[in-house]
């Protein structure tokens, strides 16, 4: 049972039921623990991981491979790299998904070159590098900006007699396009074997998107609206690139389109832990407890950051309503919210954490590299995608994401 709530991401069950069985006296072994790990990792509930992971050394429940393995993820993805290194670093024994894991852990993180270290490391333990550790060594070289490696891991990896998937061909997609060589990027695409994914397109899209090139970028989501004519978030790529080339007419046209087939915007929803309860926060949604309080903090930081001469993106508004509505929609979406609440609980250099289920717009992006130099906090945001790192009014992701 603890599993499969785990399996299912459901912490609050996953916890109480784990909960359930020590007050019923029955003792945990490490296959309990590595569900309950991992249940942690999901929800980015940093503290009660913590408090976890003293459990089982205070238990002294084995720690097989399987389950530091877990506690490795767990603390990557709740944000603490360095601590997921530790763990790693006191594995007596690394298999094969180890080494991968925490290859791919770095990678999310930004540490293009701490993770290709890794992967020279698993080669020199004599360790045979399997599809997810080439995975990671290309994530790492597409957020590293490393075009030259990327290529070269790709030779690699064909070299090692493996048969590259639709996420290999992506990642050598998103290499090519942060280092905005988006047409080499698309007659990749043109070449594959395989038929190119959604995601691959968004990536092109995003490209075409940064280096205004437009023509480019329409055919690219032609062929995205074709495979996802519903996907909202396919449609807010497509007006951001028109509002990057200032095509106001097109984007407005777009608005419409949405409109006429029913394309309904995927609600944000963002998570942070305060003191072991883990808060969920949905766009616009004032029933939190707290929500007098959450205003407060929106307000001094709508007005700080205003003061700092940040305008607020409009454009990435696909809702047809006026300029001060779109201002609002922005200053309520779900990361704002929690780290608002972040704010308010909490005092640096307490590090804000939040996880959140979409990408991150550029608006929010922008506001919190902002936030975080004018409030003197480091904020990390596991968005969908990746890992973001703010301190000082920088980002880790260097604004490619």
């Amino acid at each position: 049972m603890i599993s499969g709530y785990s399996k299912l991401g459901l912490f609050d069950e996953t916890l109480g039921l784990f909960r359930e069985m020590q007050m019923a006296g029955v003792v945990p072994d490490e296959v309990i623990m590595s569900s309950v790990v991992s249940a942690c990792g999901v929800a980015g509930a940093l503290d009660v991981g913590r408090w976890v992971h003293l459990y089982i050394d205070k238990k002294m429940i084995g720690k097989d491979t399987m389950l530091m393995t877990g506690l490795v993820n767990m603390y990557a993805k709740c944000g603490c790299i360095n601590a997921a290194k530790e763990v790693f670093d006191a594995m007596p024994v690394r298999d094969t998904k180890a080494w991968s894991s925490m290859i791919v852990d770095f990678a999310i993180h930004g540490h293009a070159e701490d993770a290709l270290q890794t992967f020279a490391l698993m080669e020199a333990a004599k360790v045979r590098p399997n599809s997810v550790a080439f995975l990671g060594v290309l994530l790492a070289c597409a957020h590293g900006g490393l075009v030259s490696d990327g290529r070269r891991y790709w030779s690699t990896m064909l070299g090692y007699g493996f048969e590259a998937s639709i996420e290999h061909y992506g990642c050598m997609v998103d290499v090519l396009c942060r280092a905005n060589l988006i047409e080499d990027a698309y007659a990749f695409v043109e070449r594959m074997p395989i038929k190119p994914d959604p995601a691959i397109w968004r990536t092109l899209l995003v490209g075409c998107k940064r280096n205004k090139i437009l023509e480019k970028g329409e055919l690219v989501g032609e062929r995205l609206l074709k495979l996802e004519p519903l996907n909202a978030e396919n449609y807010t790529l497509i007006s951001n690139l028109y509002a990057s080339c200032s095509q106001w007419g097109k984007m407005s046209l777009v608005r419409k389109q949405m409109k006429v087939k029913g394309v309904k915007v995927t609600p944000g929803c963002t998570s942070i832990e305060v003191n072991g309860v883990v808060h969920e926060f949905v766009m616009g949604d004032w029933s939190h407890p707290e929500h007098k309080e959450i205003r407060e903090v929106l307000e001094d930081v709508r007005q700080r950051v205003h003061d700092s001469g940040h305008e607020p993106w409009i454009s990435a508004v696909l809702h047809d309503v006026g300029d001060k509505e779109k201002e609002n929609d922005l200053c309520e979406h779900s990361e704002r919210l929690a780290i608002a609440y972040g704010l308010f609980k909490t005092k640096a250099p307490t590090v804000i954490r939040v996880v959140k289920n979409l990408r991150a717009c550029d608006d929010c992006h922008e506001v919190t590299k902002i936030i975080s130099k004018l409030y003197m906090r480091e904020i990390i945001v596991r968005d969908r995608l990746r890992f973001h790192k703010f301190v000082n009014g920088s980002c880790s992701c260097g604004d490619f994401w």
